[in-house]
C-alpha cells in the first residue's frame, strides 16, 4: 500500500469544538490515520498530521478544508501566525513507497477540486508550484488574507492557479503543495521583553536573510514569551541541532539565553538521533545501535516492498535492474511454493505428495537466496562505483585503481549470475507444479514461470553489461556463456509451463 502524509494548517487554535469538527471530518475518510493534532492559542492555529492511502489522501484533505470553510471566519480571526485562509496551508509529503511526483499530482488534483467545488482560490507552492515565484510559501502568503483580498482581482501576480480571482469572503485563499518532511521547531528566549531579540535572531537564522538555507524563521510573542518560530524544510541539509546552535549563538550575542524549545507535530527519529549524537559527542554512531531499530528490522524483514519500489523509482542508480531481477525471481519462487502447498496433503494429488513437499522446500530455499541477492546486487554496484573514484595521482595508484575496477566488475557480474542460476531453478519448479500440481492454481504456476524467465533474462543483462565494461573482456567470457545458457534453460521451462497452463485452462 502506498501511503502519503498530509499536514494541513488551520487558522483556529482557540475553539476546541472547531478543531474537533475538522479532525473528525478528516478521520471519517476510510483508511485515514490521524497521527497528531497540535493547537497553539497564541498563534490561533492548529496543525493536523494524518497519513492515508494515496487514493484517499485528496478526499481526506478536502474534507478538512470544507470543514474549515464552514467553521472559520477570517474576518474576525486574530493570531500571531501569518495566515491567508481558514485552511491555510495543505502540503503532501511522500512516505515510504510514495514519490514526490505522486504528491505533486495529489496537490494539483486537490487544488482543482477545492477551486471548483468550494470556490476558494488556490495557490500551488513548493514542489507543486506552477510558477517559480510561488515555490516559497512566504512569497505566496505575503500580505495575508487582507492584502490578498484587496489585490487578487487587479494584480496578475495574484492570479490563483485554481478557483476564482477573488478570496472566499470568510475562508480566504489556500496554499496547496508538495514538499519533503518539514520539522516545525520553536526556541524560546525568555519573557516578552526579549521579543526584539527574537526578531533579530529569526532574521539571522532564516535562509531568506542570508542565514541557514533550509530554515524559515519568525520572531513572535507567544504566551508572554519571546519565541523564534522556525520551519526546517530539509533536515538532511540543515539538521535540527545546527538551527538550535545558531539561535543560541545569535541570542547570546545580545546577552539573552535560550530557555527551552519545542517540536510542533511529528519528527523523524533520525533527526533526534543526529541531535543526540552531536551533543553527546558520540563517535561513529549509527541507527543500527538503537534497540528498537533492530527489532523493527528483524520483525519486518528490513525495507518494505513499497519502500523498495520507491527506492528503485528514485534518481539513485541502486537498487536497479539487478535487484529487480532478484525480486522477480523471489516472487516466482514464492508462487511455486504456494502451488506446491496447495497440492500437498490433498487426496486427489496423493501420488505427488512427497514431490510437492520437496518442491515447496526447494522453492523456499530459492526464495531466500534470491531475496538476499536483492541487497547483494545493490552492494556490488556500490563496489564498482567506489573503484572508479579511486585516485590516479601516479602510476602505482592508477594501476591499483585498474585492478580494483576489474575485481569490482567481475564481482558485479557474478552476483547477477547467481540470480540467473536461481531463476532458472525456479522456472523448472514452476514447470513441475504446472504439470503435476493443483489445477485450480495452474495460472499461478504460469505467472511464476514468466517471472522466473524475466528474472533470468534481466540478470543476464547485468552480467553482460558488467563484462562489457572490462578492459580485458576475456576474463568474463565464461560468465557470459553460462548466463546465456541459463536464459535458454529458463525460457524452455517457461514455454513448457505456458503449454501446461493453456491445456488446463482450455478456453
Amino acid at each position: 500500500m502506498k501511503l502519503v502524509e498530509c499536514v494541513p494548517n488551520f487558522s483556529e487554535g482557540r475553539r476546541p469544538e472547531v478543531v474537533a469538527a475538522i479532525r473528525e471530518a478528516i478521520a471519517a475518510v476510510e483508511g485515514v490515520l490521524i497521527f497528531d493534532v497540535s493547537s497553539d492559542v497564541s498563534h490561533n492555529r492548529t496543525v493536523i498530521t494524518f497519513v492515508a492511502p494515496i487514493e484517499r489522501a485528496v478526499d481526506a484533505a478536502f474534507a478538512g478544508i470544507e470543514a474549515a470553510r464552514d467553521n472559520i471566519d477570517l474576518t474576525v480571526h486574530q493570531g500571531e501566525h501569518p495566515r491567508m485562509g481558514a485552511a491555510d496551508v495543505v502540503p503532501f509529503v511522500p512516505l515510504e513507497g510514495t514519490t514526490m511526483e505522486d504528491c505533486v499530482g495529489l496537490a494539483r488534483t486537490l487544488g482543482e477540486r477545492v477551486g471548483r467545488v468550494l470556490e476558494i482560490p488556490v495557490y500551488l507552492y513548493e514542489r507543486a508550484a506552477a510558477r517559480p515565484s510561488r515555490e516559497n510559501l512566504a512569497d505566496v502568503r505575503r500580505g495575508e488574507f487582507e492584502g490578498i483580498r484587496d489585490d487578487i482581482a487587479t494584480n496578475p501576480a495574484r492570479e490563483p492557479d485554481y478557483g476564482p480571482s477573488r478570496v472566499h469572503p470568510t475562508a480566504g485563499a489556500i496554499a496547496i503543495g508538495a514538499r519533503p518532511f518539514l520539522v516545525a521547531y520553536n526556541v524560546y528566549l525568555g519573557d516578552r521583553s526579549n521579543i526584539e531579540v527574537a526578531k533579530r535572531v529569526a532574521k539571522a537564522v532564516r535562509g531568506s536573510s542570508g542565514g541557514l538555507r533550509h530554515v524559515k524563521g519568525l520572531g513572535l510573542e507567544v504566551d508572554a514569551q519571546a519565541q523564534v518560530s522556525m520551519n526546517l524544510v530539509d533536515t538532511e541539509k540543515t539538521p535540527l541541532h545546527r538551527a538550535f546552535d545558531m539561535v543560541k549563538m545569535e541570542a547570546a550575542a545580545s546577552g539573552v539565553a535560550t530557555t527551552w524549545s519545542e517540536i510542533v507535530g511529528l519528527v523523524p527519529e533520525r533527526v533526534l538521533f543526529e541531535a543526540a549524537a552531536r551533543y553527546l559527542q558520540l563517535d561513529r554512531f549509527t541507527p543500527d545501535q538503537v534497540l528498537e531499530h533492530k527489532l523493527r528490522e528483524a520483525t519486518t524483514g528490513g525495507l518494505s516492498l513499497a519502500g523498495f519500489v520507491a527506492a528503485v523509482a528514485s534518481s539513485t542508480p541502486a537498487p536497479g535492474g539487478g535487484s529487480v531481477a532478484a525480486l522477480a525471481g523471489a516472487l516466482a519462487a514464492a508462487l511455486a511454493q504456494m502451488v506446491a502447498g496447495l497440492t500437498a496433503g490433498r487426496k486427489k494429488y496423493a501420488a505427488v505428495d512427497a514431490e510437492m513437499k520437496d518442491i515447496a522446500l526447494r522453492a523456499a530455499d530459492a526464495s531466500r537466496t534470491l531475496f538476499s541477492l536483492i541487497e547483494r546486487d545493490a552492494a556490488s554496484y556500490g563496489a564498482v562505483s567506489d573503484s572508479y573514484k579511486m585516485p590516479r595521482d601516479n602510476e602505482a595508484a592508477t594501476d591499483a585503481r585498474a585492478k580494483a575496477i576489474t575485481t569490482a566488475l567481475l564481482g558485479a557480474s557474478e552476483v547477477p549470475l547467481e540470480t540467473a542460476r536461481a531463476c532458472a531453478t525456479v522456472a523448472k519448479l514452476a514447470e513441475l507444479v504446472a504439470e503435476k500440481g493443483n489445477t485450480n492454481a495452474v495460472s499461478d504456476a504460469g505467472v511464476a514461470a514468466l517471472l522466473a524467465e524475466a528474472g533470468c533474462k534481466a540478470a543476464s543483462y547485468n552480467v553482460r553489461i558488467n563484462v562489457a565494461a572490462l578492459t580485458d573482456k576475456s576474463l568474463g567470457h565464461t560468465l557470459v556463456e553460462e548466463a546465456e545458457a541459463l536464459v535458454a534453460t529458463a525460457s524452455l521451462h517457461a514455454a513448457n509451463t505456458i503449454q501446461a497452463v493453456e491445456r488446463a485452462i482450455g478456453v
